[in-house]
């Protein structure tokens, strides 16, 4: 049986986590487990642990916007696989992640057994998705923006998600602790990136990489 040595959970929901922890640890005995309950504390836990062997990702969590922080993933660690495990079980929904890189979806109605499962066949390399799930034909307009996004740096995707929650320049430069300018140096970047001209565009443009139902409390 496969025994992976470092599994990270990001999920903003503290039971959740800790349900899926006293199912799974003692199944992967030995293994380290790594949380993140925010946007800020999955980077840290990215950069500190590229050697993980699969992310477990809920796609709710405040501050990602849906399918933008997972093709952020994708593009600044392509080695660390990524299953997506969600409240979110429309087929619409799990389509969109297989497409923008997830190996798995697991719908938090799952029993937990059958969660296990999914688990192992994805850190065995394998695609795992519902029995009830129905591929659809690709979406070349929203495939263009995920491309779009997954070009920008890893500091410009930072800064476009914090205009998306509205920030003003002045506060995201004291937030990153650099200056103004280099916040509207980056602006423009970002801006060329996405094929946009201003934050407004930029924010709508992405926004077609939300999830359909924006509710956090699930």
């Amino acid at each position: 049986m496969i025994q992976p040595e470092k599994l990270i959970i990001a999920d903003d929901h503290p039971l959740f986590r800790q349900a899926l922890l006293t199912t799974l640890q003692p199944k992967f005995l030995g293994c380290q487990w790594l949380e993140a309950e925010t946007i800020s504390e999955l980077e840290n836990q990215l950069g500190n642990h590229a050697d993980a062997d699969l992310l477990i990702l809920d796609l709710n969590i405040p501050g990602g916007h849906g399918f933008n922080n997972l093709v952020n993933i994708r593009k600044q660690h392509p080695q660390i696989p990524v299953v997506i495990i969600s409240a979110h079980e429309d087929n619409d929904t799990m389509g969109k992640a297989i497409e923008l890189g997830a190996v798995g979806f697991i719908p938090k109605s799952t029993p937990v057994d059958t969660i296990y499962t999914a688990i192992i066949e994805v850190l065995a390399g394998k695609q795992w998705l519902p029995s009830n799930f129905r591929s659809a034909p690709a979406n070349e307009e929203y495939h263009d923006i995920a491309e779009r996004v997954a070009s920008l740096t890893q500091q410009q995707h930072k800064i476009l998600m914090m205009f998306a929650e509205g920030m003003l320049n002045k506060q995201i430069a004291y937030d990153l602790n650099v200056s103004e300018a280099t916040i509207k140096a980056h602006a423009t970047a970002i801006f060329k990136k996405l094929n946009v001209r201003n934050r407004t565009q930029a924010v709508i443009a992405i926004s077609n990489l939300d999830l359909g139902d924006q509710d956090f409390n699930k």
